[in-house]
C-alpha cells in the first residue's frame, strides 16, 4: 500500500510539552499509520536545517538537537531516540541522483526541533527509524513542488514523507500565552491554503503570495515550503484529510494535512 505524505505543523519548542489541541489529533493519525504494512521509515523536511543544495541525514543513531535558547530546563531533557536509517539514505540518494539532483550524505546529522517535536506527538517512543533532508536555502516555492514530485516514489518504497513547517508562522506577533484567542487574519489565511490543498490546487499553492495576509502570516517563506514537498508527492486523485490542530500563541496555526489514504476514521480528539 502506497504510504501517505504529511505536512504538520510543529509551531514553538513548547509544544514538545504543551500538546493543545494539535497534539492528540498527530497521534491519532500516528496510530493511523503505524497500521500500515510496509512502513519502513519516516523522512523528514523541516525549515530548521537550511543548506546550500540537498544535504540527507545518514546517522545511524541521530542526536535530538535541542537548537533553541530561553526556554523552560524541562524543554531540553527531552530526547526522541529514533534510529537512523542510513540505508534508506542512499536510497533517497540514489533516487534523487537518477533525477541529476545531488544530495550529500551527512552521517553525523541529527534531528532538529522542527524533526523531533512534532514527532513527539506523531509517534510517541520513536517506533521507526527517522532521517531528515535539509531545505536549501535556494528553494523557491514551484522548486518545492518539483522536489516533492522527485520523492513521490518513496511512498510507494515504504517511506512516509513528512513535511514539517506551520500553516502560519508570524513570531514577530507572538503571544507568549499558548491559549491566546486567535488573531483574524490566521484563520483567513489558513481557509484558503485549505482549499487549494484539499482540492490539490497546486498552481495556488504555488502562487501562495496571493493568499490574504499572506506577509503577515509568513514574513519569510521556510516554514510554508514543507508544505509544497508533501503536496507535491502526492497526486491529485488522491484524498486529501485536513488535521485541525487549532491556533496557539494567538498566531501560530497547527494545521496539517494527510495526503493519501490512511485507513481508519479521522479521529477529533
Amino acid at each position: 500500500m502506497k504510504i501517505p505524505a504529511l505536512f504538520v505543523s510543529h509551531g514553538a519548542p513548547l509544544f514538545a510539552l504543551e500538546p493543545g489541541q494539535a497534539g492528540p489529533r498527530l497521534q491519532a493519525v500516528g496510530e493511523r499509520l503505524l497500521a500500515l504494512p510496509g512502513l519502513r521509515a519516516v523522512l523528514v523536511v523541516s525549515p530548521h536545517w537550511r543548506t546550500r543544495g540537498l544535504r540527507l541525514g545518514a546517522s545511524a543513531q541521530p542526536a535530538t538537537v535541542h537548537d533553541f535558547g530561553g526556554f523552560p530546563a524541562p524543554l531540553y531533557a527531552l530526547q526522541y531516540p529514533a534510529a537512523g536509517a542510513p540505508e534508506v539514505a542512499q536510497e533517497v540518494a540514489a533516487l534523487l541522483a537518477r533525477s541529476g539532483v545531488p544530495a550529500e550524505l551527512v552521517h553525523d546529522q541529527g534531528l532538529d526541533h522542527g524533526a523531533w517535536v512534532p514527532l513527539m506527538h506523531l509517534l510517541p517512543g520513536a517506533p521507526l527509524p527517522v532521517l531528515q533532508l535539509s531545505l536549501p536555502l535556494e528553494l523557491r516555492a514551484a522548486d518545492a513542488l518539483a522536489l516533492g514530485r522527485l520523492l513521490a516514489p518513496l511512498r510507494d518504497l515504504g517511506v512516509l514523507i513528512l513535511g514539517s513547517g506551520s500553516l502560519t508562522h508570524n513570531l514577530y506577533e507572538f503571544t507568549p500565552k499558548e491559549t491566546a484567542a486567535p488573531a483574524a487574519y490566521v484563520d483567513e489565511f489558513v481557509q484558503w491554503i485549505r482549499r487549494a490543498a484539499v482540492t490539490h490546487d497546486d498552481a495556488a499553492l504555488v502562487d501562495w503570495r496571493g493568499a490574504p495576509h499572506s506577509q503577515r502570516a509568513h514574513p519569510s517563506d521556510e516554514h510554508y515550503l514543507p508544505l509544497l514537498i508533501a503536496a507535491g508527492a502526492s497526486s491529485a486523485n488522491e484524498p486529501v484529510e485536513v488535521i485541525d490542530g487549532g491556533v496557539t500563541y494567538g498566531v501560530l496555526s497547527m494545521e496539517g494535512y494527510v495526503f493519501g489514504d490512511l485507513p481508519g476514521a479521522p479521529t477529533q480528539v
